[in-house]
């Protein structure tokens, strides 16, 4: 009788791989980052951890073998959903594996915004010292975080050491700690106008898709910020360039965006009033940790008992 096979399409540590194995010795585990490694084995792998495009040819289909895949990432919005979700296909994410990580590279934009750094920076370059029009400061100011998850929650409670307000929105309405005021996703146009801030934090799904426009942009103030490290096509990219141009808002700090990589031709590159990273907000030195021990192997050891996985387990009706 053929070995169940499980696919792991990164490297990772000898220790982790051990751990998966002691729970499903019997299995055949393929783990590698090359695809030439795992490539031939697709057909035949019930479990997938870390999803490439050239899977779905080979496992999207009625004679593939594959019940479950643990996304590498917390967003889903690049998997064909409707196909797994009429095979019954078990999809579990990276939610909370970037808690910590992302909060961070949101303070660290915020704060650079607000305190010039991003000008300094490029003062130091050209070894110019100048002022730079410094005046601002974070404390006491009114931040807004739009979806309010594992990140949001984070940047919550990290805004309250700053002594901020914070108002959040999600889709239940439901109250959160450090969240002073909690909103529904209707009543986003009623909030933009308090923020200093604006923290987009949200999956990429139908109802985001451009969520934020011209609209969006005129009802902010003009001296706050937009931060953005969900994904970039929840912002309608020309317009909000537009906004930053006119000083309809006074800057933003953007880790995603329409189209990655950015083209060296893009106009992005010139914006003074824009911060830009390479879609890294999540990367941390725990993140093969956090993934396989804390969401995979419990999970893992739920699965074999016939049980589906519990943590992390993708809604296809809502898209995360």
């Amino acid at each position: 009788m053929p070995k169940r096979k499980l696919i792991i399409t990164y490297n990772i540590d000898q220790a982790y791989r051990q751990e998966i194995n002691d729970i499903i010795p019997d299995w055949e585990i393929i783990a590698g980052k090359k695809r030439s490694v795992w490539l031939n084995h697709l057909k035949e792998a019930e479990i997938i951890v870390g999803w490439k495009k050239e899977i779905t040819h080979h496992c999207i289909d009625k004679e593939s073998n594959l019940r479950w895949v643990q996304s590498w990432s917390s967003g889903v919005n690049g998997l064909p959903l409707d196909e797994m979700a009429a095979q019954k296909i078990f999809l579990t994410n990276a939610s909370g594996v970037h808690a910590y990580p992302i909060s961070e590279t949101i303070f660290a934009l915020m704060l650079a915004l607000t305190r010039n750094i991003h000008t300094y920076v490029r003062n130091q370059l050209s070894k110019t010292w100048n002022h730079g029009n410094l005046k601002l400061e974070i404390h006491g100011k009114t931040v807004g975080i739009i979806g309010v998850g594992a990140i949001g929650k984070e940047t919550a409670k990290i805004a309250k050491a700053f002594g901020m307000k914070v108002i959040g929105l999600r889709r239940s309405g439901n109250p959160e700690e450090y969240i002073d005021e909690m909103y529904k996703p209707e009543q986003l146009n009623t909030i933009l106008p308090l923020c200093d801030y604006v923290v987009i934090t949200l999956p990429l799904t139908k109802e985001t898709y451009h969520l934020f426009g011209t609209q969006q942009f005129n009802l902010m103030k003009s001296s706050s910020f937009l931060i953005n490290i969900g994904r970039g096509e929840i912002v309608a990219e020309e317009e909000l360039m537009k906004a930053l141009n006119e000083q309809q808002i006074a800057g933003a700090g953007l880790d995603v965006f329409e189209k990655e990589p950015l083209s060296k031709d893009s106009p992005w590159w010139n914006l003074e009033n824009v911060i830009i990273t390479p879609h890294t907000a999540g990367s941390t030195e725990y993140y093969d940790k956090r993934i396989i021990q804390d969401i995979f192997i419990p999970n893992l050891k739920h699965y074999i008992q016939g049980a589906e996985p519990v943590i992390n387990l993708v809604d296809y009706v809502k898209g995360y």
